[in-house]
Order: structure tokens, then C-alpha cells, then sequence
């Protein structure tokens, strides 16, 4: 039996805002708003894309909850998406040059802890986005 392809996962993220939301990955981090709706009137769920990254935006009338909000061990969970990259020093410029505010800048992890080279930023509603591959 063959396999049927599986092309993609996304995060799925409850926002505040669905259209500030969509404005900000669309202005700051150049995805594209593929779905909005369901009415122009009446925005709570959105999709955006960047090549095959996905991330789904709702708004349910509760404040978000990133990862680092509960993350107790200060760090060892923080992240609420990781964003495979092959070149994220290329894309932290591209990012810098947008006046992206990172959460944590360019660099390889330490203690060899991990094993990843990128960047962390926040999103309009605090979840913690990496951009990075293993080194």
C-alpha cells in the first residue's frame, strides 16, 4: 500500500486581533494572507505562507498563551514554532532590514545545547517564533 503524502503541519495560534495579526506576519515578515474570513465584515480566522510554512490565526475572545509564559524551566520550552531555514543569517538580515525586533538574535546554540543555528522573534500576540536548521 502505497503512502499518501502528507505535505505540511502549522501552528495553530489564538490572537487578539485576526486582521493585526495578518498584517503583521504580511508587513513584517513578508508571508502572504492566504485566507481571511470568514467575511470581510467579520475577521476571526486567518492562514498566512512563506513557501511551504503555514501558521493558522483565531481569534476565540481569550488572550493568547505562548509557550513561554508557562516554560518554567526559563528557556527550555519557549519556542511555539519552529521554522526550518537554510540560510537563516540571510533571512535575519532580510528580517533586520524590515526593523524586525528579534527576541533572540543570530546565532549557533550553546553548551551544545540543541544543536541549531537561527534567531528567535515575537509575533503581535508573544508567541515565539524560531527561524533556524541544525548546524
Amino acid at each position: 500500500m502505497t503512502k499518501t503524502e502528507i505535505s505540511g503541519i502549522a501552528p495553530f495560534f489564538i490572537v487578539r486581533n485576526v486582521p493585526a495579526a495578518l498584517a503583521f506576519y504580511r508587513d513584517r515578515l513578508g508571508f502572504d494572507i492566504t485566507f481571511q474570513g470568514p467575511t470581510d465584515d467579520d475577521i476571526f480566522f486567518g492562514i498566512v505562507k512563506r513557501g511551504a510554512a503555514m501558521i493558522i490565526l483565531k481569534d476565540i475572545g481569550v488572550d493568547p498563551v505562548p509557550n513561554y509564559t508557562r516554560d518554567i524551566k526559563q528557556g527550555i520550552a519557549r519556542w511555539d514554532a519552529y521554522l526550518y531555514v537554510p540560510d537563516p543569517d540571510e533571512l535575519a538580515a532580510e528580517f533586520s532590514s524590515r526593523d524586525v525586533e528579534f527576541f533572540r538574535s543570530i546565532k549557533d546554540s550553546e553548551n551544545g545545547d540543541d544543536g541549531l543555528r537561527g534567531f528567535e522573534l515575537k509575533d503581535a500576540d508573544g508567541y515565539v517564533l524560531f527561524f533556524g536548521r541544525p548546524r
